[in-house]
């Protein structure tokens, strides 16, 4: 394939946010090749390991862990690495060639994540091992884990809720009996089920109020260790952005700063600095955000909406911010927002007075909270069906995610689902 057919800079903003980013062209069997390989560099050897979701929240867990364990890197590595990227990013605004890809939990990575990394091999150098993973990715995690581990370590699980546990029973099952501990924090939603069989797995598994708790809280009250303000601060922070309250504008910058950055850089960095995150960072990040305002008012101005019952449902595609194009479309009236990626997934996104997100997402394989969700429907068989996704804005992924709203809203009115009032 020509570079330049996948090249975001040459490519116009309206034609590129209907595609996938670099990553999803690039063959899984590699990208799992290289993962393997830099989880064995982590974990080989370490004292810890951190199996945590790469977001904001995931990682500030990761870094309380870390600082538990006294485990955190050096931060001023990064902090040179980070002037060299803002140059390089005020360099490519004067040029208008910045490239962003704000898409979440999709697979969809810009294949340059070892650009990105201040340090080639920071993600071997502390004895607290992270490896970051998401719920469709977490058995991986596991496996590479029981594989490479010493026995004896302490295990941590952060900000991953499980969508099955048989995907995970083989290898969680083998670290119980290897593992001094298995500790398991998380917020989102969890099927009794679920959580009864990981617990008798002899994990200590904390799951906090998804409505009043992020997962850093839920570590930062869980961990046996005197954490300062600094940190309370860092979990209120975090939790402000992943509850989708929105009054710390310090929040936004923590998640953006998440996403555009490695994990291991975002860990140290919090780690020394809390929420209140270094000047060179915030300008970075500022820098960043002008691709995505462009993005974010693309996806909105393609947005429809439909009632489906007593909602209105706002439906758009593209390479966006989502949790932004969602909070936009409510401002137009929309209840209830799916944001449909080029990558084949979406995102669900609720309100006050639609709190059935994840109802919604689990009718078309996926899951997640009662206001934001996940899924990407099994209707991708082959290339052709993903040609047909792009030209069509995801038409057939829409039409399949509209029936499920349209499930959902028949089940409330059968009474088969629960009744959530908006003042609940």
């Amino acid at each position: 394939m020509d570079d330049d057919l996948i090249d975001d800079d040459a490519i116009p903003l309206s034609r590129r946010t209907k595609l996938p980013g670099k990553g999803f062209f690039y063959p899984d069997s590699l990208d799992e090749e290289r993962a393997e390989t830099r989880a064995r560099e982590a974990i080989e050897g370490a004292e810890t390991v951190v199996i945590a979701d790469g977001d904001a929240d995931g990682l500030a867990c990761a870094a309380m862990i870390r600082e538990a364990s006294d485990a955190a890197l050096d931060v001023a590595p990064f902090e040179e690495r980070i002037a060299e990227r803002l140059l390089e990013s005020e360099g490519a605004l004067d040029d208008e060639n910045v490239e962003e890809d704000d898409e979440e939990d999709d697979g969809e990575d810009d294949g340059e994540e070892a650009e990105a990394d201040p340090l080639a091999d920071a993600h071997a150098q502390s004895p607290v091992a992270l490896v970051p993973a998401g719920p469709y990715s977490l058995d991986d995690a596991l496996e590479r884990v029981a594989e490479y581990a010493d026995p004896g370590i302490d295990l941590f699980v952060c900000d991953i809720c499980p969508d099955d546990f048989s995907w995970i029973e083989a290898p969680l099952l083998t670290l119980a009996e290897d593992c001094e501990s298995i500790h398991w924090f998380d917020h989102h939603q969890w099927e009794d089920a679920t959580a009864e069989a990981v617990r008798d797995a002899g994990v200590d598994l904390v799951v906090g109020d998804s409505d009043e708790e992020c997962t850093a809280d839920v570590a930062l009250r869980s961990l046996a260790y005197d954490f300062d303000e600094r940190w309370s601060e860092l979990a209120l922070v975090t939790r402000d952005h992943d509850l989708w309250l929105n009054e710390d504008e310090r929040s936004q910058d923590l998640a953006d700063y998440a996403y555009w950055t490695s994990p291991e850089e975002y860990v140290a960095v919090v780690g020394a600095y809390g929420a209140d995150l270094p000047e060179t960072v915030v300008e970075y990040v500022e820098h960043r955000r002008v691709e995505k305002e462009n993005r974010i008012e693309t996806a909105v101005d393609r947005a429809t909406f439909q009632s489906v019952g007593d909602w209105s449902v706002a439906v758009t595609y593209g390479r966006c911010s989502q949790n932004e194009v969602a909070e936009r479309l409510r401002e137009q009236g929309a209840d209830g927002a799916v944001i449909v990626k080029p990558a084949g997934s979406a995102s669900i996104r609720g309100s006050e007075d639609f709190r059935y997100a994840h109802e919604v997402a689990g009718k078309v394989n996926g899951g997640g909270h009662p206001q934001a969700a996940g899924c990407k429907p099994d209707i991708y068989d082959d290339m052709l069906d993903y040609a047909n996704h792009w030209t069509t804005e995801g038409q057939a992924c829409r039409k399949v995610i509209l029936a499920a709203f349209e499930d959902v809203a028949e089940e409330l009115a059968a009474g088969e689902i629960d009744v959530v009032e908006p003042d609940e």
